[in-house]
């Protein structure tokens, strides 16, 4: 694969089809969320964390599989931008982690995060995605729509 020739939409494409032909048939999710972020992370160099805090008891997030350093262990819903994403069930996309009050600094060198609500076929929130990057707004609206699809499709069958 050389990614390197491929624009951002050319690396969603391939990224997509990657990730729908390794998750079909799986229904165990923690399966499809260690595909999931090892794939992202590795197509798009600018992601520096790409993983999953799994839905657990008591509005509390724990974390799943990611790839890149150590992640924050446990994050309640009341807390950080992904307790945010799963407390309104809504995308949290932060250009610029520093002027957020909220933000959990989990990793010193982050700039930006973007954190999407993951749902189960039943539409009960599993899990968020959290990508964070040492870039300044990395993302924007076609980082949101690709992903929700990604995990919109990763998700439906389980």
């Amino acid at each position: 694969m050389h990614w390197d020739n491929m624009n951002k939409f050319e690396r969603y494409s391939e990224v997509k089809k990657r990730i729908a032909v390794l998750v079909e048939g799986e229904h165990d999710h923690i399966a499809v969320m260690a595909t999931i972020s090892s794939e992202l992370f590795h197509a798009f160099p600018h992601f520096h964390w790409v993983g999953f805090y799994r839905n657990t008891v008591k509005r509390t997030l724990k974390i799943g599989p990611y790839q890149g350093v150590h992640g924050c262990l446990t994050i309640p819903f009341d807390q950080g931008v992904c307790g945010r994403c799963a407390s309104t069930l809504q995308p949290q996309n932060v250009p610029d982690v520093n002027v957020v009050e909220y933000h959990i600094a989990c990793a010193s060198s982050t700039r930006s995060e973007l954190v999407l609500p993951v749902f189960d076929s039943n539409n009960s929130l599993v899990a968020v995605l959290d990508i964070d990057s040492d870039e300044p707004e990395a993302f924007d609206n076609v980082d949101m729509t690709i992903l929700k699809d990604i995990l919109r499709s990763s998700f439906s069958m389980n």
